[in-house]
């Protein structure tokens, strides 16, 4: 625990200030020596430098390279204790439910706030999509930042979230529409960090055969959250109106922000070698001593580090069709999710007549999907990927991780179809059923690709990331205001079946890739 309050935002304003003794690292000890460090893996290195040759990044300079320590380095976030891991990944669980709870927690307070400010159900649904639309362009800006090591991913993680909790405050007294959506596009933007570079953090710390599982958790809270919120907020909205809604956010923020402040430490392996590099500096004045991220960085024009922190998410987007694949998928199905907070209303309140707080009871069939769906993605990668593996073999290729997104496939239209027809002809506890298809869908279509990004794309796993969160939350933020004509006019049988049929014609995209991978890497500059 000591090393976790050290290392997080917490320890090291600490450690700004003042230096006492129970949160120093080893470097800075009076008995210190410099140990041999592991470089094994670094290229075109050698005792006396960095072969510029072999190593394009860098330039001819003479430096004693700072990697980590031979033998069982504790710092390196791979060989942090497993309690250490669930324990950060949980961390991250929490602030990725904190901030995707908010795009949907607002969904049954659309009608009180139309009725409140004055505007249509449909003008009033923009404080859905202003939120979602933040969230999908923020990372473009903040979470390539996250991979800059002077930076690192724990300060951009702390200081969104306390800018996203006191925007939530804000939004509760907010007394006019425009100021209302301004707040609600800001607070999207300001979470937007850990929906798109929690994977990378996740795979700061697991190797290749167990981040399926932690991306799989991850993945759980990511699903889980939108559809748990409308439940979290419908009765109290119905009892005490809809700037709760907002109440229970800031609540709810305030309290993740806390224990992330005080116990998330740093995962970025490029930043913590950069600071061991600097109280090594300190300890032995000499200046020798860098790691590698210091030497590229310094090289690099001003030009070519704002590309790679702000540019190169806008980049992918539209460069990669392997990319460009993933997000239309994951895109549709997170246009999907958000038709539902369209459709489910007036399903369930108007065509069942049902009350506004036991209508959102039936989004707790998304959940219940979305753990049966993880229960096959855990089973399949304990079975076929984590007793196979080999720490000796060669590496897997990425495809490997995307058999699960074959069965997910089916699964969406199964869900959307059935739903389509059986809303309001039937029981309802025939169309509550069909949720649980798009939770498994979710799931099993998410979770593979979320996976298979960061290892097609390693070097720039947070990148690509912040790509596919960009395009499928545009997609998320058009739908319900696309959603509102779609089904009021065409009705929720044909309305959905036109989203149905849009997700039977994506049905190859993830064998298409499964056997075209390869080749399609082949043919990127910066695939693996």
């Amino acid at each position: 625990m000591r090393d976790v309050i050290r290392d997080s935002y917490f320890g090291q304003l600490v450690r700004l200030v003042h230096r006492p003794k129970w949160l120093r690292y080893g470097e800075e000890s009076n008995d210190f020596t410099v140990p041999r460090f592991d470089r094994s893996g670094v290229e075109g290195y050698s005792e006396h430098g960095i072969n510029v040759n072999s190593t394009t990044s860098v330039q001819a300079v003479d430096v004693n390279l700072v990697t980590w320590y031979e033998g069982h380095d504790s710092d390196n976030p791979r060989n942090w204790s497993l309690g250490k891991k669930c324990y950060v990944t949980f961390l991250i669980m929490i602030l990725t439910i904190t901030v995707y709870i908010g795009s949907a927690i607002y969904a049954p307070a659309v009608g009180p706030a139309s009725e409140y400010f004055g505007v249509s159900t449909l003008v009033s649904s923009l404080g859905i999509s202003m939120f979602v639309a933040g969230y999908g362009i923020g990372p473009l800006f903040l979470s390539g930042i996250t991979e800059v090591p002077a930076i690192g991913r724990t300060s951009v993680y702390i200081i969104t979230l306390l800018i996203f909790f006191i925007l939530q405050i804000l939004t509760a007294l907010v007394n006019n529409f425009a100021g209302f959506l301004v707040l609600r596009f800001i607070a999207g933007f300001m979470g937007s960090p850990a929906l798109a570079t929690a994977g990378a953090s996740l795979d700061d710390m697991y190797p290749s055969n167990k981040l399926a599982y932690s991306m799989g958790f991850w993945g759980l809270a990511a699903e889980a959250a939108p559809a748990m919120a409308p439940i979290i907020s419908g009765f109290v909205i119905q009892s005490d109106g809809w700037r709760w809604a907002f109440w229970e956010m800031s609540i709810l923020s305030g309290i993740c922000l806390i224990i992330l402040f005080f116990t998330l430490p740093e995962t970025s392996p490029d930043t913590i070698l950069l600071r061991r590099a600097q109280r090594i500096r300190h300890k032995t004045s000499n200046f020798q001593y860098q790691s590698q991220s210091e030497i590229t960085h310094a090289l690099l024009p001003f030009t070519q580090i704002i590309f790679d922190s702000l540019l190169r998410p806008i980049a992918l987007t539209f460069t990669e069709p392997i990319i460009i694949a993933i997000n239309l998928y994951t895109g549709l199905v997170y246009a999907t999710l958000y038709s539902f907070f369209e459709s489910f209303p007036i399903v369930y309140e108007q065509g069942y007549g049902w009350d506004l707080g036991v209508s959102t009871l039936p989004f707790a069939a998304l959940f219940m999907g979305s753990l049966i769906g993880w229960s096959i993605y855990s089973l399949w990668n304990w079975k076929w990927v984590d007793q196979t593996f080999d720490p000796k073999g060669s590496a897997r290729s990425p495809e490997t991780r995307l058999p699960c997104a074959l069965i997910g496939a089916f699964c969406l239209p199964t869900c959307i179809l059935w739903f389509s027809w059986s809303a309001v002809r039937t029981h309802w506890i025939v169309p509550v059923l069909s949720s649980i298809p798009f939770g498994m869908a979710s799931t099993l279509i998410f979770n593979p690709f979320l996976t298979y990004l960061p290892y097609a794309y390693p070097q720039y796993a947070a990148s690509a990331l912040a790509s596919n969160d960009f395009f499928r939350s545009m997609m998320g933020a058009g739908m319900p205001i696309a959603a509102h004509p779609l089904f009021h006019n065409l009705g929720i049988d044909w309305g959905n079946t036109i989203i149905g049929l849009l997700s039977v014609a994506m049905i190859p995209i993830p064998f298409i890739l499964y056997k075209a991978g390869p080749w399609l890497r082949k043919r990127s500059k910066i695939a693996l």
